[in-house]
């Protein structure tokens, strides 16, 4: 056996060595090493250069919110409330519909729509925005009139900015009235119940936007008297607040009836991160919950005043900003004075807001004197339908400070998919951040009150922020990544958001919230998450394993991984190298004339998904492949291309150093005998500059591997 398998190995050594060429290729570049430079990568230094042009980028993107926010102010500031405004506006429903007369329907004009290749080829209007409302929101309401005609003024700025950075995408206003301008405009279709369910007040962008990070406790009263419809009421309640949270805030949730139960009795006297598994345990746990026995709201107020008060005093733990109690009850009768006496007067550092369930009014007035007494808001919730609306009122009054003092902070997301906003198209399902920012009202007459008119965001997708760490000049099997904060993955070759159902692809339900230390799991003691989380910059080697050919094999390297942070923005950048290959970059001198003749041969490609030139902004350059716009860069015919000259310079000298390959595979396959060596098909070669080139050894109707 062992002789044997001497025998296979050696034919199969020298017909690979011989089909292939590997030899003379090894020839070829030992003989222009003298004129090569290797240089060696350094790092830190690299990071640090993408970290600085993907902040320049970003900040592009927040200029031009910044002046969408300007702009959106100022009109409101202009505009003159007119309750029986008559306007006929753009309504992405209705848009180019006809009655049956052929006419077109009201707030459905003609829309012009045209295919656009950098919004997905998705049908669009990039003149102007149009109006998308939910359905529960009746589209010629006075407050959607006039909110609607006085953010018209964002028209131009939406153009303007997009001329300024054609990298831009979409561009919007939520309006906390509930219409959603978006740019550029598109026709919006409803779900297969005729419904558009799409609210952007409900949006994660929309509600960082509007309130800063807050801790939140939740009372709900479980006595005897909430059964049937009430229980139900104050489930969807809890549920819906549950919503409005995310990773920045803190919350815990407590049952009362004639004791106090955390609901999740590990969390007891604690907030926890309201991520979305933490949301998600709760909501089930809330659907559990039955009501029975006598309540008694006091001791459950006490237990969580000391939480906040705890928290709040001890620096670094949760949100270090708003702090709420949201007390659910179908009213409150014994004595609760005395807690907001010893806990909450007089500085009133926890605004509490009630929720009063049912129809009943006998309790109202005691309900309503503890919110209005603590800074709070209080509302009846009568039916399941109320629920939405009630909840997002506690939004804007915690929004109030801000309001009050003009902060207008920029917000960015975690990643999350596009899909959720074009649910009518299929996409190409793209990872986004956006960028947010409050508008708030600047009239002088209602400046106290705090005002919010609405929040103005734009998507940015991560794909164009990864172009700038373009895989070329990180070696073999680099890569670079991004988390946040919260360290969450916002870009990770391991990451992979979705999964196959039958034919179609779907988002798992946490992708978005897929921790680094799931995919860099080598780093066991969190050395390089806690780094990356505090914004750090610095360098750390771990020995790792490395799956290829989607997880056929494994390799192990020991990689070098170099991080810093992208100031302005609550993202940081790692950047991996390994060892060996990966550190060492090759710079060869060629000229552009030989190099040239060699690129035009026929059987030569370049890697398409790699960027040499930049193909995608300007629409002439649109239809060009990466090799045909190399080309034409080269000879000068478009002048305008914008190209990567070190990349290109390096596709320059592989195309002359690999040339002699093609003679040497010809004269091969024109002496080859179909007897003797049937079985070898094709030969084909790859260097690190992305180029290929192959040659085929029998006819292309006789390749077993199409």
């Amino acid at each position: 056996v062992k002789s044997w398998a001497d025998a296979f190995g050696g034919e199969l050594y020298s017909i690979v060595t011989k089909y292939s060429g590997s030899l003379l290729l090894q020839k070829k570049y030992k003989d222009v090493e003298p004129t090569l430079k290797i240089k060696e990568v350094d790092g830190l230094e690299l990071v640090k250069k993408f970290s600085e042009q993907m902040e320049s980028m970003l900040r592009r993107k927040v200029e031009a919110v910044e002046r969408l926010v300007e702009a959106a102010e100022d009109a409101d500031l202009n505009h003159e409330y007119n309750s029986s405004l008559e306007f006929d506006y753009y309504n992405s429903l209705l848009i180019n519909e006809k009655d049956e007369n052929d006419n077109y329907v009201e707030l459905g004009d003609e829309f012009i729509l045209e295919p656009n290749e950098h919004f997905n080829n998705l049908l669009v209007n990039t003149t102007y925005s149009d109006i998308q409302l939910p359905t529960n929101v009746y589209n010629k309401d006075p407050d959607i009139l006039n909110g609607v005609y006085m953010s018209e003024a964002l028209n131009p700025i939406f153009v303007d900015n997009f001329e300024r950075d054609p990298t831009l995408t979409w561009q919007y206003f939520g309006s906390s009235t509930g219409f959603f301008r978006l740019y550029p405009g598109i026709k919006w279709l409803p779900d297969e119940n005729g419904v558009i369910s799409f609210d952007c007040r409900n949006r994660g962008w929309y509600i960082q936007a509007a309130t800063s990070p807050k801790d939140i406790v939740i009372i709900v009263d479980v006595s005897g008297s909430m059964k049937g419809l009430r229980m139900t009421i104050a489930k969807h309640t809890i549920i819906t607040i549950l919503d409005t949270l995310g990773e920045n805030d803190f919350v815990n949730i407590i049952a009362y009836n004639d004791y106090v139960h955390f609901i999740e009795p590990c969390f007891k006297g604690i907030l926890v991160q309201a991520d979305r598994d933490n949301r998600e345990h709760f909501k089930q746990l809330v659907d559990e919950l039955q009501a029975k026995g006598v309540g008694t709201v006091k001791k459950a107020l006490t237990e969580s005043f000391k939480i906040l008060r705890e928290v709040r005093g001890d620096a670094g733990q949760g949100g270090l900003c708003n702090q709420a109690i949201m007390l659910i009850t179908d009213g409150a009768v014994e004595d609760y004075e005395a807690v907001f006496e010893k806990y909450n007067w007089p500085d009133r550092k926890v605004r509490v807001f009630t929720y009063l369930i049912g129809r009943e009014v006998t309790f109202a007035p005691n309900v309503k004197w503890i919110a209005c007494n603590n800074k709070g808001y209080y509302t009846q919730i009568s039916t399941l339908a109320d629920v939405q609306e009630n909840v997002m009122e506690y939004l804007h009054v915690l929004s109030r400070p801000m309001v009050i003092n003009h902060d207008h902070d920029i917000i960015w997301t975690e990643a999350y998919m596009d899909s959720a906003l074009f649910a009518s198209q299929a996409q190409s399902l793209l990872l986004m951040t956006t960028v947010a920012m409050p508008v708030f009202s600047k009239k002088n007459e209602t400046r106290s009150h705090g005002i919010l008119l609405g929040v103005v965001g734009s998507d940015v997708p991560l794909r164009e922020l990864l172009k700038l760490a373009p895989r070329y000049k990180l070696g073999v099997h680099g890569y670079a990544f991004l988390n946040t904060n919260n360290g969450y993955i916002l870009s990770h070759p391991d990451l992979r958001p979705l999964y196959k159902e039958g034919k179609k692809l779907k988002p798992k339900p946490n992708y978005n919230s897929v921790d680094l230390s799931e995919v860099e799991w080598e780093d066991q003691d969190e050395i390089l998450r806690t780094a990356m989380i505090n914004g750090e910059t610095g360098y750390l080697s771990m020995d790792v394993k490395v799956p290829v050919d989607k997880g056929k094999r494994v390799l192990f390297l020991t990689n070098d991984y170099f991080f810093t942070d992208i100031s302005g923005t609550p993202f940081s950048l790692g950047v991996v190298l390994s060892r060996g290959h990966g550190e060492y970059i090759l710079l060869g001198n060629t000229s552009v004339e030989e190099g040239l003749h060699d690129l035009l041969q026929p059987d030569l490609s370049l890697a398409n998904e790699w960027i040499y030139c930049i193909t995608d902004i300007d629409p002439d350059h649109r239809k060009l492949s990466q090799l045909e716009a190399v080309i034409r860069f080269l000879t000068g015919e478009e002048p305008d291309l914008e190209c990567d000259e070190e990349l290109v310079q390096e596709v320059l000298f592989d195309a002359v150093v690999t040339a002699p390959m093609e003679a040497y595979w010809t004269t091969l396959a024109l002496n080859m005998s179909m007897e003797t060596e049937a079985g070898v098909e094709m030969a084909f070669l790859g260097t690190r500059a992305g180029l290929m080139r192959s040659a085929l050894y029998v006819g292309s109707e006789k390749v077993s591997n199409r």
